[in-house]
């Protein structure tokens, strides 16, 4: 027959036992005894590293796929030798352009640049989109970007949107700039071979891309255009051979 303890057994039971445990622990040195929570570390490192490896080809698909979009407003552009600065030497197409150590003497007029070494296209935009591509593969220094049809040709030139530049420069191999007036430090993971330059005339928008690697490089945002653009290119000077290698104006091929 079975027997339901009463509350009032219950101490006499427990008692003894409460005494077994106590006993144990008075003798029992634990000073020495260390109890370790599990480690995550190692997952949680793991996790962190595979988001961001996540993260980083969804936005290289994510730039491929803008990339793709603007090329669609790719348009032909020619380099205009009548703004050319005297030092500058023009290939027969148009498409090239590089500083030479002999200065020439061509006819002076009001569209020349007389001190800036660079050029602007015969191409002019006063709506819509626009787009093109530049090689400056072997460069150390260059300046690419757009400027309105009023900017300075003579004597000493700032770069800013405040003047009617709306462009970057490389200088020194490394020193990837924006002129936004300050000038603003570009942090780029690789040395661009070709730049893509994408104006959207009525959203005020100028881009600029790393055509293979299909990486933004920088945006003007919020720019306010009243006259014709022209796409702006600066070799810059040759610097003894160092800065020889033309800027190239680049067929734009369409990925699929």
């Amino acid at each position: 027959m079975s027997h339901k303890l009463t509350s009032d057994e219950f101490p006499v039971l427990i008692y003894p036992m409460l005494r077994v445990v106590n006993s144990a622990s008075s003798t029992k040195d634990w000073t020495g005894v260390s109890v370790r929570p599990p480690s995550y570390e190692g997952t949680v490192v793991r996790a962190v590293n595979q988001l961001e490896e996540t993260l980083s080809k969804q936005m290289k698909k994510l730039f491929e796929v803008q990339l793709k979009r603007v090329q669609q407003y790719a348009v032909d552009v020619t380099l205009d030798p009548d703004t050319a600065h005297p030092n500058l030497i023009l290939s027969d197409d148009g498409k090239q352009i590089k500083h030479g150590d002999v200065k020439k003497k061509p006819k002076d007029n009001p569209e020349r640049f007389d001190t800036c070494p660079c050029v602007l296209a015969k191409q002019s935009f006063s709506s819509g989109r626009f787009y093109y591509e530049v090689q400056v593969k072997e460069k150390t220094d260059w300046d690419l970007g757009v400027a309105r049809e009023s900017i300075n040709r003579k004597g000493k030139i700032t770069e800013s949107p405040q003047n009617g530049n709306w462009t970057i420069w490389l200088r020194n191999k490394n020193d990837y700039k924006s002129l936004a007036g300050p000038t603003v430090r570009l942090s780029l993971k690789s040395r661009p071979e070709k730049v893509g330059v994408f104006v959207d005339y009525e959203e005020g928008l100028v881009s600029f891309y790393d055509v293979d690697t299909a990486a933004l490089i920088y945006s003007f945002t919020g720019c306010c255009f009243t006259q014709k653009l022209y796409p702006y290119f600066g070799p810059c000077v040759n610097d003894g051979g160092k800065n020889s290698a033309p800027l190239i104006i680049s067929p734009v091929n369409h990925t699929e």
